[in-house]
C-alpha cells in the first residue's frame, strides 16, 4: 500500500494550483474590455446607475479588495452573485453541470469504444493494409477542428437526414441521448485518433517484449498473449494521455456546447464572457479547474494500479 502513500499529500499540492488559477483567472476576466454595469443597464443607462450597479457589486472597490473578497467567498463555499443572471454562481453553475458531465462521460466511453478495436487490429496487423487504414483516420481526426466537425456531422445527420436533432439537450433521457449523438460523436472523433495513435504504438512495443516472446514459446495462443499481457501492460501510457485530453475536453467543451447549443458550463461561460459577467466566469474557470486535477489524481490513482512498477 505505500505505493498509495501520494493519495495522501497530492490534495495539498492542490492548493498552490487552485490559488494560482483564481488569481489568473481574476485578473484575465478584468482585463476583457468593456463595462459590466453599462453591458448589464445598457446604452442609456445614466451616471447613477452605474454607478449604483458598481457599487451592488463591489465593482468600484479597488482590484486587490475585489480579489480578497473573492478568495474569502471560495474559503465559505461561495463564488459571489452574477450579474446578469441575479442570482449566486454556485447555484446557477449547479444547474449547468449535469449537461457538461453527460457529454463529457459519454465523450470518452465512446472514445475508448472506437479506439481500443482500432488500435488493437492496427498493431495486430503491423505494416498491413488495416494497419495503414487506421493510421490514415488516426491522422484525419487529428487534423480536423471540432466546430467544423461538428458543423458537417450536423448538415449530413440532422439537415440532409434528418434522423438526429440539430440542437438542445431535451427533456426525457431518450430525448437527451438523441441530443447528445452527434455532440459526442464530434468529441470521439478527435479524441479516439490521439488515443488510438498512444494505443497502437504501445501495443507494438509489447507485443515485441520479452515476456510475450517468452508466453508464444510456451505455447500460448496469440490471442491470450494479446488480451492477457500486451493489452493491460499497454494501457498504462494511455491513461495518462486520457487524462491530459479530459483536461484539454473539459475546455473544449466550450466550443461543442456553441455548436450544438447545450445548456451545460461551456454555453453559461461563453455568455458570461460576453455580459462581462466575473463572477460567473471566475465561478466557471474555478470548477473547470478543480474538474481536470480531479481527472489527473483519478488517472495516477489508475496507472499504479495497472503497472506495480510506478512510484508517485
Amino acid at each position: 500500500m505505500h505505493r498509495y502513500k501520494f493519495i495522501l499529500h497530492r490534495p495539498v499540492q492542490f492548493l498552490p494550483v487552485i490559488f494560482g488559477v483564481s488569481l489568473i483567472t481574476f485578473i484575465l476576466v478584468r482585463l476583457i474590455p468593456g463595462d459590466p454595469a453599462r453591458v448589464l443597464l445598457g446604452a442609456r443607462s445614466t451616471p447613477a446607475a452605474l454607478a449604483n450597479i458598481r457599487a451592488q457589486y463591489g465593482l468600484d472597490e479597488p482590484l486587490w479588495l475585489q480579489y480578497f473578497y473573492f478568495l474569502k467567498n471560495l474559503v465559505n463555499g461561495e463564488m459571489g452573485k452574477s450579474i446578469l443572471y441575479k442570482i449566486d454562481v454556485l447555484p446557477l453553475i449547479a444547474t449547468r453541470i449535469e449537461p457538461t458531465v453527460t457529454l463529457i462521460l459519454c465523450s470518452v466511453i465512446l472514445s475508448i469504444l472506437i479506439a481500443l478495436p482500432l488500435a488493437a487490429i492496427a498493431s495486430r496487423n503491423q505494416g498491413s493494409l488495416p494497419d495503414h487504414t487506421v493510421r490514415i483516420f488516426s491522422t484525419l481526426g487529428i487534423g480536423f477542428p471540432p466546430f467544423w466537425l461538428g458543423l458537417m456531422l450536423m448538415i449530413l445527420f440532422s439537415v440532409k437526414l434528418g434522423i438526429l436533432p440539430v440542437s438542445g439537450y431535451g427533456e426525457t433521457f431518450g430525448d437527451k441521448l438523441a441530443h447528445l449523438v452527434l455532440p459526442c460523436l464530434t468529441i470521439a472523433l478527435s479524441l479516439s485518433s490521439v488515443l488510438t495513435r498512444s494505443l497502437r504504438a504501445s501495443m507494438i512495443t509489447e507485443l515485441q517484449s520479452d515476456f510475450a516472446t517468452a508466453a508464444r514459446a510456451r505455447g500460448m495462443p496469440e490471442s491470450i498473449v494479446f488480451w492477457r499481457h500486451v493489452l493491460p501492460n499497454s494501457l498504462a501510457p494511455a491513461v495518462n494521455l486520457l487524462a491530459v485530453n479530459i483536461g484539454w475536453l473539459i475546455g473544449g467543451t466550450v466550443v461543442v456546447e456553441s455548436v450544438f447549443a447545450i445548456p451545460g458550463m461551456g454555453q453559461l461561460l461563453v455568455r458570461a464572457i460576453f455580459s462581462r459577467d466575473y463572477m460567473v466566469v471566475q465561478g466557471v474557470a474555478m470548477i473547470f479547474a478543480c474538474g481536470t486535477m480531479l481527472v489527473n489524481f483519478i488517472a495516477d490513482i489508475l496507472t499504479v494500479a495497472i503497472d506495480p512498477r510506478v512510484k508517485l
